[in-house]
């Protein structure tokens, strides 16, 4: 294993930010695999995932089963500086460098992270993202592939060898363009983004599920000669088939009853929302459909017309 700093940015201030990656296998060989956790001041499980990984791949570097010819790269946080004040976005102009790709080395702040990062990355042949979203709450772990170009289709193909419960398809927006994943793509890696059940904390036992699911990734690509045992059969589920759950009426103290991975059928009380003044409850939120909770809002308070809930739908 070798610690290599990819990227200094000096401040006036205090001391300079760096991101280090870590990397394992051949250092001429082939740039396999790149592995990005946190972009982002408050991505704590995704740094720790990252960490783990770290920690987990230099037992397999020690037990020599790292391909021959082969590289991986490990970088988990890109965005220390927000980090350690607990501030999601940068610091200074709430940019997110998420949205600086492919960046620009004369450009903002963020824009130059960008693009010192992806400099580092770019000419990788699998990239593995650990992202989180843009609502505040907890998933049930999976991989997701957005559509960009002819590498996008082979790369849904093979995104079941993570062996997480869900594989999900979607369609880029105007706002992908500037993402790390979307950009990777152009440049012909074949980019995942995956997501763990927590964001801002810590959550081992989903942690583990997620780390040993990018070791069970790398061994399917023969990467790593060591099996990685357990995983599921993964549900192929396009984004837009995810039935939202919202609030129609009210605001107030969101009282939840189910949690990602819970079965549910159709009228089924999925929480109910209860007067910030006196508890009693103004509306109540169903299931509208048969189907296994995808997401679940973890706000303790919510306005009304708020995504609360996503559930995968079932036929039965």
């Amino acid at each position: 294993m070798k610690k290599k700093a990819l990227y200094k940015l000096e401040s006036p201030y205090r001391e300079p930010m760096v991101i280090y990656g870590f990397e394992f296998g051949d250092e001429d060989g082939e740039h396999s695999c790149a592995i990005v956790g946190s972009t982002r001041g408050d991505e704590i499980q995704q740094d720790f995932i990252c960490a783990s990984l770290v920690k987990r791949l230099m037992n397999v570097e020690e037990a020599g089963a790292i391909a021959p010819g082969k590289k991986i790269l490990v970088i988990p946080c890109v965005n220390p500086y927000s980090m350690n004040i607990a501030k999601r976005f940068w610091s200074m102009d709430n940019t997110d460098i998420n949205r600086m790709f492919p960046g620009y080395d004369q450009g903002e702040t963020t824009q130059r992270v960008a693009d010192g990062l992806f400099k580092a990355v770019s000419d990788y042949k699998y990239g593995i993202q650990l992202c989180s979203f843009n609502l505040h709450g907890n998933f049930e772990a999976h991989v997701r592939v957005t559509h960009e170009s002819h590498i996008s289709q082979e790369s849904l193909s093979i995104a079941d060898a993570f062996g997480l419960p869900y594989v999900v398809s979607r369609e880029p927006t105007s706002f992908d363009t500037a993402m790390l994943n979307y950009n990777w793509q152009v440049w012909d890696t074949h980019a995942f983004s995956v997501y763990s059940q927590a964001t801002d904390t810590l959550d081992p036992k989903s942690a583990r599920l997620v780390r040993e699911s990018i070791l069970r990734f790398l061994h399917s690509r023969q990467l790593i000669t060591e099996n990685i045992p357990g995983g599921s059969i993964s549900t192929y589920i396009d984004e837009r088939q995810l039935v939202q759950v919202r609030t129609e009426r009210a605001a107030g103290f969101l009282m939840r009853r189910v949690q990602p991975g819970d079965r549910v059928e159709k009228g089924d009380t999925l929480a109910t929302i209860v007067d910030t003044l006196d508890t009693h409850v103004k509306e109540t939120l169903t299931a509208p459909c048969p189907g296994y909770v995808f997401f679940e809002r973890v706000q303790p308070m919510v306005q009304q017309d708020m995504i609360c809930f996503m559930l995968v739908p079932t036929q039965d």
